[in-house]
């Protein structure tokens, strides 16, 4: 912000020094009066500025050491640890991590940015830094509705305890609907610094409680739930009812033309090339030595739009 002026400065002394040598200097000062002004005012413009904004925030208080402030149109966000008369010390929250805490990287934001740009400031009331936050539990449409929400209330109100008395704000349920299950939006009060601990401590209760509570069950898409996946493992470890997993070509299944939504296709084709196919299909052998699918369509699609000639299968009732 003063390698301007000081350019500016430079500059002039070196051609006062030269006019003075020519003998030209009542010209030079003639000269300097009409447009001198004009360019140390307009070299000078920035840190005057960032004075002027440094002299209003330290009156006004509005942004303080400890503030969690953000610059939207700079995707900016930070926790202000020093205002000096020029800038502001930053030490950046997010950037290296997608994550709310901050990661020790100081950024300097000069104070005359603050007349150009949005300033957001989560914790200008220190006292009272909080903001309502979401944890989103997907259940199966077959679990204990009531029980769900008694767990997910139960682990908001044993980690914000202290939250709870400072705002007198209770945690509560919003849910809705998907092709799997239920979404189930815990929202509770957190502190700005500490949403995402919070956030961890929460989710790591609720899956705790949940784990001893059979009537509720974590819905998955394209295996339908976590107990569900877990039962069919322990079948086909245990070989259980004659069935066995084998590798089988995908010319010798039937399969009826898939007329759902072709993206949950792309979707699914998606997800198995990353993950691989988590979930074998169930298919039944016929006496003419070919198979029709029982379960798993929608992945068979899949596997065979991605080109694949085999795929994992569940055999029922075969003879082999």
């Amino acid at each position: 912000m003063l390698s301007k002026p000081l350019k500016l400065i430079t500059a002039g002394a070196v051609a006062l020094i030269v006019f003075y040598c020519l003998g030209k200097l009542s010209a030079f000062g003639t000269f300097f009066s009409l447009f001198g002004g004009l360019l140390l005012g307009w070299s000078l413009q920035a840190p005057l500025s960032g004075l002027v904004a440094w002299f209003l925030i330290c009156l006004k208080r509005s942004i303080r050491p400890g503030d969690r402030v953000q610059f939207p149109d700079l995707k900016l966000t930070g926790d202000i640890e020093d205002v000096g008369a020029m800038y502001l010390t930053l030490n950046q929250v997010g950037g290296s991590i997608t994550s709310e805490e901050a990661v020790d990287r100081r950024v300097l934001v000069p104070n005359a940015m603050l007349f150009n740009y949005v300033v957001i400031n989560y914790t200008v009331v220190q006292e009272a830094a909080y903001i309502l936050d979401e944890v989103v539990v997907r259940i199966t449409y077959n679990s204990n509705w009531e029980k769900a929400e008694e767990i997910l209330l139960s682990a908001a109100r044993i980690v914000t305890s202290d939250i709870i008395d400072a705002t007198g704000t209770e945690p509560y349920i919003r849910s809705g609907l998907y092709d799997y299950g239920i979404y189930l939006r815990l929202r509770f009060k957190t502190r700005v610094k500490d949403r995402a601990e919070i956030a961890y401590e929460i989710e790591k209760k609720i899956c705790e409680m949940i784990q001893k509570t059979p009537s509720v069950d974590i819905a998955i898409p394209y295996v339908y739930s976590y107990r569900t996946a877990m039962v069919e493992t322990v079948k086909d470890n245990g070989e259980e009812l004659s069935e066995r997993v084998q590798q089988i070509q995908l010319s010798r299944i039937r399969n009826d033309p898939y007329i759902g939504d072709p993206n949950d296709i792309r979707q699914l084709s998606e997800n198995i090339a990353e993950n691989g196919l988590l979930q074998p299909i169930v298919v039944e052998e016929d006496a003419d030595g070919l198979y029709s699918v029982a379960a798993g369509h929608l992945r068979l699609e899949a596997c065979k739009s991605l080109g694949w000639k085999k795929i994992a299968a569940v055999v029922c009732n075969s003879q082999k």
